[in-house]
């Protein structure tokens, strides 16, 4: 589900994992980034957000297995 979010507000999926001044720094750069590239550095942006979703996946699952 939070990878679906993070193709369309990847600030909003980066928030809704728990980050939360991450969340408000890529929103920050995103709003103007998205302005005056015409959408380009979109894609950056989504491949951030599912990298910081697995890597909260990865250390829940290493938490638990300890």
């Amino acid at each position: 589900m939070l990878y679906l979010v993070a193709l369309l507000l990847p600030p909003l999926s980066i928030l809704l994992v728990g980050r939360i001044f991450l969340s408000i720094l890529v929103f920050v750069i995103w709003i103007p980034a998205i302005i005056f590239s015409g959408g380009l550095t979109h894609p950056m942006f989504i491949l951030l957000a599912w990298i910081i979703i697995f890597q909260t996946r990865e250390d829940r699952r290493e938490r638990r297995g300890d």
